[in-house]
């Protein structure tokens, strides 16, 4: 079964990944604020995903990074990433 929206999936785990890296956070300090495993992170931020994730997943990243949810969905709709 093809998985819709995987691009977008990408990009937005690209996304969490620099605002995670900008904020000096681990993976592993990132699943520890959220109560998510390092290698749950590991999988929404690597390039090469096809890892869907919930919109309440999405939430508790973005409030663990003290960020709005919408800062990663910039991303989404920016051909430069």
């Amino acid at each position: 079964m093809e998985r819709k929206h995987v691009d977008k999936y990408k990009k937005i785990g690209q996304a969490i990944k620099e605002t995670r890296k900008a904020k000096g956070l681990s993976q592993a300090e990132l699943a520890k604020k959220i109560g998510m495993s390092k290698s749950y992170i590991s999988k929404i931020e690597a390039p090469n995903t096809d890892k869907p994730f919930s919109l309440e997943i999405l939430f508790d990243i973005a409030e663990a990074l003290e960020v709005s949810v919408t800062s990663f969905f910039q991303y989404v709709d920016n051909d430069k990433r």
